[in-house]
């Protein structure tokens, strides 16, 4: 891939998860921890959570994201309650369990990608654009991710989600380089490749595990399935 002068990456699922979508890995964090619903409920739960951080201010700026893990797990686990799905002192003796475990996830997971991002700094220009819940400048901060990013563009702060391509245009306006000059690194085809590639970037699927099956059986010339192939389409 030639005449690449910046790069802009997608944060959660993408540094953080190894390209597997995050409700696979708190998932995960309740099979380890013997939390007793099924997938199916659980993937209530987790919608349920979604749903309620962004229309309600749970998440706070100086957040870290231990915070966070805490706040989601409370959320989802109290919803399992009040549905009867689980027994009334299930937030007390899961949420940080299983927050615990997805944090544990979380620092492995960044911890393999930080040659990755060493490199690439030492010679790219790198923003950051991410749907968060307004703190991401926090979670950068605690696993010492911020320094990387020239700029950072959080859904929560701009007021604009992917996939508007608009949100990967102020990547691009950060970077100061045409489009055909910035590859974007996403876990999501349809938050971030497509978008991304309508403003006319470069692009780089990191393709694991996603929400639904149709993502899933998606296919594209771009995919890889570890960021450091991100160094080999570069070079």
């Amino acid at each position: 891939m030639e005449n690449i002068k910046g790069i802009i990456f997608d944060y959660g699922g993408t540094i953080d998860s190894r390209g597997v979508h995050w409700s696979e890995v708190i998932w995960a964090g309740y099979q380890a921890n013997a939390v007793p619903v099924d997938k199916s409920t659980f993937r209530d739960a987790y919608v349920f959570a979604e749903r309620e951080l962004a229309r309600t201010r749970h998440i706070l700026p100086h957040h870290t994201f231990a915070d966070l893990l805490l706040i989601k797990m409370r959320i989802e686990l109290q919803w399992l309650v009040d549905q009867q799905h689980l027994p009334a002192d299930a937030v007390e003796r899961w949420a940080k369990p299983v927050a615990d475990y997805c944090y544990d996830a979380a620092r492995n997971s960044i911890a393999d990608a930080r040659p990755v991002l060493d490199e690439l700094y030492s010679r790219f220009p790198m923003v950051l654009v991410s749907n968060f819940y307004g703190n991401v400048e926090a979670v950068l901060e605690d696993f010492d991710l911020r320094r990387y990013f020239r700029s950072i563009i959080e859904s929560a702060v701009v007021g604009i989600r992917k996939p508007d391509p608009r949100i990967f245009s102020l990547g691009v306006e950060a970077l100061g380089l045409p489009p055909q000059q910035v590859l974007v690194v996403g876990d999501s085809y349809k938050k971030d490749i497509v978008p991304a590639e309508s403003i006319g970037c470069r692009v780089a699927w990191l393709k694991g595990k996603g929400w639904t099956p149709e993502e899933d059986a998606q296919m594209h010339p771009a995919i890889i399935s570890t960021l450091s192939q991100v160094l080999q389409m570069v070079d």
